[in-house]
């Protein structure tokens, strides 16, 4: 009966009528089995798998069109009883703390570009690219000793950056101004003056409402020393100005709206997103980012602007990492990579960092 299959099968293929109807058709007439009539019950059908059987009886046999006893089975079920499909999990990120030296940092949610999940993770992701894909090979080692050094080494990020600078007794739309805040005030500024400008703020009922009524010199007065202050007074007012009118006082949720925002930039942003709203949406690449990504030639070509080195990192680095990168980086520019005179000796990238060499040279 095997031989009456194939043969029918090869004879189907050599003619462009429908598979189905030439294959049905020949094995009905082979066999001498009765062709399935429309009003046949569909209990009394037998599939391709029953042939084998067919000589076991001289019962009249009515064959459904050629397809598999599942494949019939399904496509004669009642759409309400069709197997539901399994819902779709989407990998994201779920929102969890992690110790950085002796800071506890938000592991935030990602937020895919054009609404579509990357479900890949790190390890996969990472499988994924060949060694030609990234611009060092070195990079997960890199990162992997930058984790243990920041582990073991507490920054002045930690303690005073821009998620540590909320009152934490304050309502979560008054804590998320004050990081946005802290933000515009931490341009070119360290972190301990930035931190302690907050502090004068907040003792005088931090708010959109309470800087929208405060007079410039009095602004500025609280501000000082931090760098640029008579600019960064001006651009509070003006946000401030939005955030009451537009925003109930609350700030945006999304980077397309923050960075409409007077005297906030593509690294206030992202960092923004990740401190207030527990979202990622890009990496905020500031002077630390900057330095260290060059350094360690994480870029496939040298940058002379954050933002050239945000969107070279974004290209490559797999997105489930963009929620630590900044911290990490920060905190290791603080502590070992510093600007002037790096302590390469204490790196554990030292035998594999492109810049270490010749730093380690000028020092002999």
């Amino acid at each position: 009966m095997l031989h009456i299959y194939k043969n029918c099968f090869r004879a189907m293929t050599s003619q462009s009528v429908s598979g189905k109807t030439t294959l049905s058709s020949r094995l009905a007439k082979q066999i001498k089995v009765t062709k399935t009539k429309a009003t046949t019950a569909k209990q009394e059908l037998w599939d391709i798998e029953d042939l084998h059987s067919v000589a076991a009886t001289t019962a009249p046999r009515y064959f459904s069109p050629v397809q598999t006893r599942k494949q019939r089975q399904v496509n004669t079920l009642p759409k309400s009883n069709l197997p539901a499909k399994k819902a779709r999990q989407d990998e994201v990120s779920k929102t969890s703390k992690i110790k950085i030296g002796t800071a506890t940092i938000i592991k935030c949610e990602l937020v895919p570009p054009n609404e579509t999940m990357l479900e890949l993770k790190v390890e996969e992701a990472a499988a994924v690219k060949t060694e030609q894909d990234f611009p060092n090979a070195n990079w997960l080692q890199h990162l992997e000793n930058i984790r243990l050094m920041r582990c073991e080494k507490p920054a002045p990020v930690d303690t005073l950056g821009c998620h540590q600078c909320a009152d934490q007794n304050a309502n979560e739309k008054t804590q998320r101004f004050h990081k946005l805040v802290a933000l515009m005030l931490s341009s070119q500024t360290k972190d301990e003056t930035t931190f302690e400008a907050m502090k004068r703020l907040k003792a005088q009922t931090l708010t959109p409402a309470s800087i929208q009524g405060m007079p410039a010199v009095e602004l500025e007065r609280l501000l000082h020393p931090v760098s640029f202050y008579k600019n960064k007074a001006k651009y509070l007012k003006q946000t401030s100005q939005i955030l009451v009118d537009k925003y109930n006082e609350d700030i945006p949720d999304n980077i397309q709206e923050l960075l409409k925002l007077p005297g906030v930039g593509p690294k206030m942003a992202h960092i923004c997103m990740a401190t207030a709203w527990n979202k990622i949406t890009g990496i905020g690449v500031d002077t630390h980012v900057h330095r260290i990504a060059n350094r360690l030639a994480w870029l496939k070509k040298s940058t002379k602007e954050p933002e050239q080195t945000r969107v070279q990192l974004e290209s490559w680095l797999p997105r489930p990492l963009w929620s630590e990168v900044n911290h990490l980086l920060v905190g290791f520019g603080q502590t070992i990579c510093t600007p002037v005179r790096p302590n390469c000796s204490e790196c554990l990238n030292r035998h594999i960092c492109p810049a270490s060499a010749s730093v380690l040279a000028k020092k002999k």
